[in-house]
């Protein structure tokens, strides 16, 4: 083999990105220098945050280049290594990128636990998984009776945030995207109410629901939507709360849509004391060994559940990005690469 293939950026979308943004190509296959890994990729991750970095504006990490690989996590096998502690056949994590292959550093990839599932390095017990329990933990500060709320719910980060704080005692409200999306919020992740965000026509309504479910009112809100929901939320914040925020994919094609609420949210943040935290995943991978010891005995053992959505081949990846940022997957979106 001499060749891989790859999808790169073609275009930056004006606002919703399209199949156009996208084109795969073919290219040598790279040769490992010393201390790199040359690795086959087995599993792709896509998660929202690609979609900012297909525009050019600032942000807290540089922009894919038009022509350039799409930005991405993969678990793929080594097929070659001069990398000291690495031999064919090991199964390792790195940014390959929406790639076939990829070849990286040793110091950029991590040795995988043959005895669990592959993927689950993309999405439980990985960067997903890991933003979910970090902003919890960290940000979140969660206590027993609490209420946490939280949207995406039955997404990789929502549904690890629903199952640490029941578990810890909270009562969890989840928030998803339709009939279904809620009946596995509840029946198989363990969240006490979980509430279908399209029945809902405006964040007034949502919101008289959502006080329904938190009649305590909610002491975490875990931010990850944006949009209507965090609208729907914001006034039922108990004083003292804490709002973990990690993403806002409701705004990230451009559109926020509606009046202004900003003074509304910056009145609530006042008068109730709330505490709202942004945080970056990659600022605490100082605590990933704390989070995998904890975490991964549970997910073996059926204690911490989820869920994947899986596309075959490579060339669809764009497609199921699409998918996935219009809300139409279910669980951890991976491509199965051949």
């Amino acid at each position: 083999m001499t060749s891989m293939r790859r999808i790169v950026l073609a275009s930056r979308p004006e606002a919703e990105p399209g199949p156009e943004n996208f084109r795969l190509e073919e290219t040598p296959l790279p040769e490992p220098a010393q201390g790199e890994a040359l690795v086959r990729v087995r599993w792709l991750s896509l998660d929202p945050y690609m979609r900012g970095r297909m525009s050019a504006g600032p942000s807290y990490a540089a922009p894919v280049g038009i022509g350039e690989t799409m930005t991405g996590q993969g678990v793929g096998e080594v097929i070659a290594s001069r990398a000291e502690g690495l031999a064919e056949g090991d199964l390792v994590l790195g940014s390959f990128g929406w790639a076939d292959h990829g070849c990286a550093p040793a110091r950029e990839l991590r040795k995988l636990d043959a005895r669990l599932p592959p993927a689950t390095a993309l999405g439980v017990l990985g960067m997903p998984g890991f933003t979910g329990w970090v902003g919890l933990m960290e940000h979140g500060r969660p206590q027993p009776g609490e209420t946490l709320a939280v949207a995406a719910a039955t997404g990789p980060v929502g549904s690890m945030v629903g199952q640490v704080a029941k578990a810890l005692g909270l009562r969890t409200v989840g928030i998803a995207g339709g009939e279904e999306k809620c009946r596995l919020a509840t029946e198989t992740f363990g969240f006490d109410a979980c509430l279908d965000h399209r029945a809902y026509p405006d964040a007034r309504s949502l919101r008289k629901a959502l006080a329904a479910a938190a009649p305590d009112g909610i002491d975490i809100y875990f931010e990850n939507v944006g949009g209507k929901v965090l609208e729907a939320a914001i006034p039922l914040m108990n004083d003292f709360g804490r709002i973990p925020l990690c993403g806002t994919i409701a705004w990230y094609s451009g559109d926020e849509g509606g009046p202004d609420r900003l003074p509304m949210l910056w009145r609530s943040v006042l008068v109730r004391r709330l505490a709202v935290r942004g945080f970056i995943v990659t600022d605490h991978w100082d605590r990933i060994g704390d989070f995998l010891t904890e975490v991964a005995p549970k997910v073996a053992a059926g204690e911490i559940r989820y869920l994947e959505d899986v596309t075959e081949g490579l060339e669809n990846a764009p497609d199921a990005f699409l998918k996935m940022l219009a809300g139409g997957n279910t669980g951890k979106t991976l491509v199965r690469l051949a």
